[in-house]
């Protein structure tokens, strides 16, 4: 796999994106969400661009489970109706439930052209063994899928947001955000003025964020 995600408190980073998100769009759609409630267990963090291209991040008390696709990518199932060899092939027991995740699948066909893990015990994270399909930097898609997540820099997420938003977005706030402290109206203000504070706070409960 061409990309990691870095070892530093992965979930922290991970609902830390998603709640700033959740501050600058109220809306249906969003490039990022954490569900802290997945089930009883579980949490998971999740990308969808709307174009096709999505991953989650699934942590429970086996690990953590990673997987993705690219729909571009010359690894993509849909080229031959199968998943590319060695990416889910060493996938551990632990986690086989999550390859057949119905969520994860059209219809019998696991949509991934990456996937990694890192069981509790692990001291390190494991993929498969892979023969890329061609000599690019990111064949996977992996690189940029995971630009944001690897960086813990609040700075990372305000460049983000303002691509892809297309407004300012206030950096002092987002420090708030990525170091967990709890919401203030002040904060979610600085972030959107027309935010409901009621509304955010609802849902950083259910993504597990400090209020």
């Amino acid at each position: 796999m061409s990309g990691t995600i870095r070892e530093r408190r992965p979930v922290v980073a991970c609902r830390s994106i998603a709640m700033a998100e959740a501050v600058l769009n109220q809306g249906d759609y969003r490039y990022y969400s954490f569900d802290a409630a997945r089930s009883e267990t579980e949490e998971v963090f999740a990308m969808r661009k709307g174009s096709g291209d999505e991953f989650d991040i699934l942590f429970s008390p086996a690990g953590v489970y990673v997987r993705g696709f690219d729909r571009e990518s010359p690894m993509s199932p849909y080229a031959d109706d199968t998943v590319w060899p060695g990416v889910l092939d060493a996938v551990p027991h632990v986690f086989r439930e999550c390859v057949d995740e119905p969520a994860f699948m059209d219809d019998d066909m696991p949509r991934v052209t990456f996937c990694l893990w890192r069981q509790a015990s692990d001291d390190r994270w494991h993929a498969g063994r892979i023969d890329f399909a061609d000599d690019r930097d990111d064949p996977d898609g992996s690189g940029w899928m995971f630009d944001l997540p690897v960086d813990p820099r609040p700075e990372a997420f305000q460049s983000f947001a303002e691509d892809y938003y297309e407004w300012p977005v206030d950096l002092d706030a987002v420090r708030h955000i990525y170091e967990q402290r709890p919401l203030t109206q002040g904060v979610v203000a600085r972030l959107n003025p027309d935010a409901s504070f009621a509304d955010v706070v609802k849902e950083a409960k259910d993504m597990g964020y400090p209020v």
